[in-house]
């Protein structure tokens, strides 16, 4: 509903728009904080790797992607107001991290976990609904790239954070104090933001309700760029998800840092990387996407391709210092695809359907990304033990690199359909 009228109700774009990344920094803070904790927590709690991907990945991704459908259902209603599922949300999410600092054994924290991915699954696929509404389709994956920097500056923020708060305080500080600040952000986003769509205006547009459940999953699945992009977009996930956590490990065990020169150098080194690479992305995407559609993409699939060899060369370099600045280029490399996956997802579903379909696509990149990445990594890793050694988590990094070349595959395959069905709904 990219709408003149859409866009007044809706107040400032640009409030709006800076006010959900915020959002969704403080979403990949909370997420992301784990990974750079992880070995203190394993070391007090007796975890082993398996133990370690479980609690990083699939304990939250399992609610995450399961209750993301029907709250994304419910965002999809149209007199459902979407900034007050978001700051709902952001304080049950904030308050759940924190309590992960007091957990005393790897069942509380697990469930705590739970409580982290319970709260965010009510945050990106309304979000994404609300953007797409706001915005004029040809600047959508410039918007949707916009939000997506969350995403990177969260994951550095919370390893630089993290790393420094557990070197100083402990691990269960560190989760108090970056988890109640959201809570207090949640209170601004109930005052500040404003829903831009409303009964009446949508039945003016000529949008529809929001299609039953299982009827909507079977429009969105019967787009082929969609499904082909869904099957990208989740190995990318996998991939990312898992090399982050592992990769921290892996400086700390191989190279013998601490958790704090980790998440301070690698947090900045990648961070930086996948910063500039999603912002980008979306400016990339709607340049050549508006020459012709297939080029949305092309970037997202050449950067796939580009990741592989970089990150070998980083994760084998004997000096740390040389290796994480090597480790700029896959970062940036594997960053070009966040803002024309999320605007492609937004383009091949009618409105009605867009809060659905981004938590259709979650589903997948959170429950095989975030919830087997670091968890299959981990039991790859207690695997290799035995030949390896420590060394093990360096051999699972080599894999999941060159595993790289399947979302470039996945995405060159979607691009070929863009033409055909990309902005062909409204």
């Amino acid at each position: 509903m990219a709408t003149a009228a859409a866009r007044q109700t809706g107040g400032s774009l640009r409030v709006t728009l800076w006010i959900l990344l915020v959002v969704y920094i403080f979403n990949f803070i909370d997420r992301q904080i784990v990974n750079i904790l992880a070995e203190p927590i394993a070391k007090e709690l007796l975890l082993s790797d398996t133990q370690i991907g479980l609690m990083t990945g699939l304990a939250f991704a399992l609610f995450y992607t399961v209750l993301g459908l029907p709250i994304a259902r419910y965002a999809d209603r149209p007199t459902t107001s979407r900034p007050r599922l978001i700051a709902t949300a952001l304080a049950i999410w904030s308050a759940m991290t924190a309590l992960c600092g007091l957990a005393q054994n790897f069942i509380q924290l697990l469930l705590a976990r739970i409580g982290v991915g319970v709260g965010e699954a009510g945050c990106t696929p309304a979000a994404h609904s609300l953007i797409s509404d706001m915005v004029p389709k040809e600047r959508r994956a410039s918007a949707l790239g916009f939000y997506a920097l969350g995403i990177p500056i969260g994951t550095v923020l919370g390893m630089i954070i993290g790393g420094q708060l557990v070197d100083i305080l402990g691990w269960r500080h560190a989760f108090m104090i970056v988890g109640l600040p959201g809570v207090a952000m949640a209170v601004v986003v109930w005052l500040v933001l404003r829903e831009p769509r409303h009964a009446a205006t949508i039945a003016q547009a000529g949008h529809a309700q929001p299609l039953p459940t299982f009827a909507a999953i079977r429009a969105i699945l019967s787009s082929r760029a969609l499904v082909l992009l869904l099957v990208a977009a989740s190995a990318a996930a996998f991939l990312s998800y898992g090399k982050v956590t592992w990769a921290t490990i892996f400086f700390q065990r191989t190279h013998g840092l601490t958790p704090g020169q980790v998440g301070l150098w690698f947090g900045i080194v990648n961070g930086a990387g996948s910063i500039l690479g999603t912002w980008m992305s979306g400016r990339i995407a709607d340049r050549y996407g508006a020459v012709k559609r297939q080029h949305v993409l092309t970037a997202a699939a050449l950067g796939m391709l580009l990741v592989a060899p970089t990150a070998i060369w980083g994760y084998s370099t004997a000096d740390w210092r040389v290796a994480m600045a090597i480790l700029f280029l896959p970062a940036f490399f594997g960053s070009l695809y966040y803002g024309p996956t999320y605007s492609s997802v937004q383009g091949l579903v009618a409105p009605q359907a867009r809060a659905l379909a981004s938590a259709v696509l979650l589903f997948f990149q959170n429950l095989i990304g975030l919830g087997l990445g670091p968890l299959l990594f981990g039991m790859l890793s207690d695997g290799l033990k035995p030949s390896f050694g420590e060394d093990s988590v360096q051999y699972v990094l080599y894999c999941a690199s060159i595993m790289s070349l399947i979302p470039a595959f996945f995405f060159w395959r979607c691009s070929l359909r863009l033409d055909e069905e990309l902005d062909r709904k409204g």
